[in-house]
Formats: C-alpha cells, sequence, structure tokens
C-alpha cells in the first residue's frame, strides 16, 4: 500500500503555505489600502477609486489566464499548435453560459468600491471585524437562494457574531467625535488640518455594512452559478473580471470620475503605495483559490482570525490606534463565533437515513426454516 503524498513547497506543506499566504494577504491589504487613502495628498491629488478597482480586475484577469492557459497546455499537449490552444480558452471564456456571471461581477464591482470608501473612513483594525459580517449575510442568502439548513449551534454563532459586531462599535467611555483626525505616524501630519484627510467613521461603517451585504449575495449566486458546472474556477474568474470590468469602466470611471479624470490624468497621485494595493487585491482570489484546494474552512477561518490581530496589533503601531475595552470584548467575541461557525456539525443520531427499498440488498438472505430461529432471538 502506497501512502499518499502531501503537496509541499520547499519542504513545506502547501496547507500550511496557503494559510500563511493567507493570513499576510488578509492583513497586509487592509493595511496597504487604508494607508494610500488617508497618506498625504500629493501635489496632483489623491488617486480615484475608480481607476484602482478597474486595473484590480484587468490584472486579476490577466494572472487567470495565464493559469488558464498553463491548464489548456496541459489538456491539449505541448505538441499540439497555440492556435489550438487559444481557441480553446475563447470557446471557454465566451460559452453560451458566461452571462450569468454579469449579475455577481457587477455586484462584486460595486462591493470593492465600497471597500475603498470604508477604508477610507474607518481604521483597519475596525475594518477587519466588521467585516467578517459577511459570514452572516452568506450564510442568509444562503438560506433564502440554494434553500440550505443551519444547525442551532450555527445560528447561535451567526447571532453572536452581530453582537460582537456591535460591541466594537459602540462609543468608547469618552466621547468621541464621528469625524477622527488620522495618525500622527504617517508623513505630512500637517494635512490633518485640511477637511480631506477627515474620516467619517459612519459613512465608512454603512459602506462596509453595505459591502458585506453585496459579498453575501454574490458570493451565493457565484457558487448557485458553479453547481452543475464543469466549468474550471480560473475561467469562472476570467468571466467574473470580463463582466466586471464594464461596469468598472463605463459607470465608475467614465461616468463618476471622467471629468476629473480628463483634468488630472487617469493615473493622478499613484505612486509605490497604490500599486501594491492593487496587485494584493488581485492576487487575493489566486490565494484564496489555493487555500480551497489545499485547506479545508476551518483552517481558512483560523487564517482570518490570525489576520484580524495582526491588523490590530499594526494599527496600533502604525496608525495610533487606540484599543478599547469594547473594541477587545467585541473583536474576542467575534473570533470566537467565526470559530463557532466554522465547527463541523455533529451528527444527529435522532434522524435516521431513509434507504430506498430498491438500493436495499441483503447480503446473506434469511431462508424460510430460520424465521423462527431469527424471531426467538430478538
Amino acid at each position: 500500500m502506497v501512502a499518499e503524498t502531501t503537496p509541499t513547497f520547499l519542504g513545506v506543506p502547501m496547507k500550511l503555505v496557503s494559510l500563511a499566504t493567507l493570513t499576510i494577504q488578509n492583513s497586509a491589504l487592509i493595511l496597504i489600502m487604508h494607508y494610500s487613502r488617508i497618506m498625504p495628498v500629493t501635489s496632483t491629488g489623491r488617486y480615484f477609486a475608480s481607476t484602482a478597482v478597474l486595473l484590480n480586475e484587468v490584472l486579476k484577469m490577466l494572472l487567470c489566464l495565464v493559469v488558464a492557459y498553463r491548464d489548456r497546455r496541459k489538456t491539449d499537449g505541448s505538441m499540439s499548435p497555440l492556435s489550438t490552444t487559444f481557441d480553446g480558452l475563447y470557446k471557454d471564456i465566451f460559452r453560451s453560459d458566461s452571462w450569468k456571471l454579469a449579475i455577481p461581477a457587477c455586484l462584486y464591482t460595486l462591493q470593492n468600491r465600497l471597500q475603498y470608501v470604508a477604508v477610507s473612513n474607518l481604521d483597519a483594525a475596525s475594518f477587519q471585524v466588521t467585516y467578517q459580517l459577511k459570514i452572516l449575510t452568506t450564510a442568509l442568502f444562503s438560506v433564502i437562494l440554494l434553500h440550505r439548513r443551519l444547525s442551532f449551534i450555527k445560528w447561535v454563532s451567526l447571532v453572536t457574531l452581530t453582537a460582537g459586531v456591535a460591541i466594537v462599535q459602540l462609543p468608547a467611555t469618552s466621547s468621541t467625535p464621528a469625524h477622527q483626525r488620522r495618525s500622527a505616524t504617517y508623513e505630512g501630519i500637517d494635512a490633518d488640518h485640511h477637511g480631506e484627510s477627515m474620516m467619517d467613521r459612519s459613512k465608512g461603517l454603512f459602506a462596509v455594512i453595505v459591502a458585506c451585504m453585496i459579498s453575501g449575495l454574490a458570493g451565493v449566486y457565484f457558487e448557485k452559478v458553479l453547481k452543475g458546472s464543469n466549468t474550471s474556477l480560473w475561467i469562472r474568474n476570467i468571466q467574473l473580471s470580463v463582466w466586471s470590468i464594464i461596469p468598472a469602466l463605463f459607470i465608475g470611471v467614465i461616468w463618476m470620475d471622467g471629468q476629473e479624470i480628463m483634468e488630472k490624468g487617469f493615473f493622478v497621485g499613484y505612486n509605490a503605495v497604490v500599486w501594491t494595493a492593487i496587485v494584493f487585491q488581485a492576487f487575493g482570489g489566486l490565494v484564496v483559490a489555493l487555500c480551497v484546494n489545499y485547506a479545508d474552512n476551518i483552517a481558512k477561518n483560523f487564517a482570518t482570525s490570525i489576520s484580524i490581530i495582526v491588523s490590530c496589533i499594526a494599527s496600533v503601531y502604525f496608525f495610533d490606534f487606540v484599543v478599547t475595552i469594547n473594541f477587545v470584548v467585541g473583536a474576542l467575541v467575534v473570533l470566537f463565533a467565526t470559530w463557532l461557525y466554522s465547527k463541523p456539525d455533529s451528527p444527529n443520531p435522532s434522524k435516521a437515513e431513509y434507504v430506498a427499498l430498491k438500493n436495499t440488498v441483503v447480503d446473506h438472505p434469511v431462508k424460510p426454516e430460520q424465521w423462527a430461529n431469527t424471531e426467538e432471538k430478538r
């Protein structure tokens, strides 16, 4: 009997590699996105979030195209003409059912835009904790759209999660204004005296709640589309990006910010921080796909919990985030609820499994003369 080999990368199990990557990506992305929205404005102005959303989708599509091309090349064989591979890719991407991805694509585009609004008005730690409400919205939409049944423990965890997020949002003992000043640790602290560097907590909270609702709806709809389909996840992600580019370009870039972009330029305010945020967000889809392949849901939620702790510590160090008792209690409640929700349900012994009569097989049929003996043993 040959033992099953565990996939490794440089001797490290791929499960650990994927979880470590997910933890770093989750925590670093929010911190970088937050800093990119609060850092000192250049002489030409701050970058447009609409252009970042568009570039994120373009980069994500290119990354998935590379993976899909590699997979297609393996299927066709290395000796097959490139035209055959490209033709197969084209037919896979623009197949007749690709239009089904238009709805979740538009929703994901709006969600990405709202994320930029949220991180512009909330500190990274509060955003990370509040954004876990997407677990609640995903569960509710799965019950409504997929008719999925949730156990009592999962309902308890969802209520606990909501309570934890509410505790985090409670005002501290000392009254704090809705608009908060930026961190005192970044360059250009004098810019805090300008209205542009103020954060509106109410606006950020509203944006992250709506983003969670959209994330849950889009995720469940995407899952419903994937069911019964033999299309690879990479092709589906390419289709998502293709449909996402349309609203990101025509609604976000042209309709909402078109005039200002024409005046200031598409790449106004771009620097290394902005590009890093875009690259991290584009790689997020690949990291999640990696975790799906090599790690279970419990491990993925564990990595998410670790990223919340990392974001909190980093926010204290880099952005002078003040940790209150409400935040500590609320964050711990959210982490507990996340763990509780990811815990597998215990089998219910009271529910007997129904087996159709035609599927029953008697391995050792009892002869008529043995019936009496059988009844005596009962």
